[in-house]
């Protein structure tokens, strides 16, 4: 079972143990000691994941941290775990303290589904405040399954995780900051703006009229890239299918299927699914097939390795990926299947 399989089976695990697991002993045992068994350490032995590692911190004696991981006879990991509906917000000082009192690189903070790792960037021996990188595993993306996966036992090298820590935690506050200004746009930001725009006196008036001027200045910039991207996709797709429609001779079995007429819809259903895929395999590789109730978008012209399927109804429209439960989602526009990005990869990456 590769990396994406072994996330895919956690996340299918979070989802079944949802609202069932009320202890940490249970989140333990259900969802944190099967990730670091994928993850190549053997939980059984209490010599390398060790549970209940004592960390003593100046006076407080008989600290306690879960589990601590050692490789070549040293602390290289400790683990603080909580139960699975814990909120893992402000709960780190344990994690703090223990990290102080070791030779320990690399802390993880964790709940079962979202992991925080942390290292000492700043200060040697001084865990940082801010996670270097944060991994919600019901929801991980393709670039952080490379990112976790750098923590398994057989590829585990301090100093390649601590360089890339660094660009991972900045570019993670970064996309966090730009986020936050898109939707909720503060003072400084919007006078930041103006300075480069705006030629008057930059009064709270001035700065109230423009917040929303340049939120939608920052959404707009997005959607026109994804457009832009979109559009690019779809001129392809179609120039393609008109050059295999004037180069493939006619069957009998196509003419059967004459009177079905593709739409532009589908057609950007199927630019916004090529697009996706593009990262985890050739694009010549995907293809679609247009049927009398469903438009069909699969792997090498097989019937057996569709990705999903497109549904466009009089009173919804709809895709089911082709995962294990068949999962159903409906969208408004054919853009919106970007959004499911992640699971469409992992689904294509399936027939690599």
């Amino acid at each position: 079972m590769n990396s994406r399989q072994k996330s895919k089976a956690l996340a299918e695990q979070i989802e079944n143990f949802q609202n069932k697991l009320n202890t940490e002993e249970a989140t333990k045992n259900a969802l944190i000691m099967p990730l670091f068994s994928d993850l190549g350490y053997n939980v059984f032995n209490p010599t390398e994941f060790v549970p209940e590692f004592t960390a003593d911190f100046g006076s407080k004696k008989g600290e306690r941290v879960d589990y601590a991981i050692v490789m070549n006879d040293e602390v290289q990991i400790l683990v603080e775990t909580k139960e699975l509906s814990d909120n893992l917000e402000k709960k780190d000082s344990q994690l703090f303290r223990y990290f102080t009192a070791t030779k320990a690189k690399f802390g993880i903070l964790t709940n079962g589904d979202t992991y925080k790792f942390y290292t000492d960037l700043e200060q040697p021996n001084v865990m940082d405040e801010p996670p270097f990188l944060t991994i919600k595993i019901s929801a991980i993306k393709d670039s952080q399954i490379n990112e976790l996966f750098k923590f398994t036992k057989d590829n585990f090298d301090v100093d390649s995780i601590t360089d890339s820590a660094s660009d991972l935690k900045y570019v993670g506050l970064a996309q966090e900051y730009f986020t936050q200004q898109m939707n909720h746009p503060d003072e400084e930001f919007v006078r930041l703006v103006l300075s480069h725009i705006y030629d008057g006196i930059k009064t709270q008036q001035v700065i109230e009229q423009f917040t929303p001027v340049i939120a939608k200045g920052l959404n707009q910039i997005i959607s026109e890239q994804v457009s832009s991207k979109l559009n690019h996709a779809l001129n392809q797709t179609t120039l393609d299918t008109s050059e295999n429609e004037q180069d493939t001779p006619t069957t009998s079995s196509e003419k059967e299927r004459s009177s079905i007429v593709t739409t532009p819809e589908e057609l950007e259903s199927y630019a916004v699914v090529k697009l996706i895929i593009r990262d985890v395999m050739d694009t010549n590789r995907i293809v679609y097939r247009d049927n009398h109730s469903y438009f069909n978008i699969l792997i090498d012209d097989n019937n057996r390795k569709w990705v999903l399927r497109v549904f466009f109804k009089s009173t919804r429209n709809f895709i089911v990926l082709n995962d294990d439960d068949n999962t159903e989602i409906n969208f408004d526009s054919s853009v919106d299947i970007y959004d499911y990005a992640d699971q469409i990869k992992a689904i294509a990456a399936e027939f690599k």
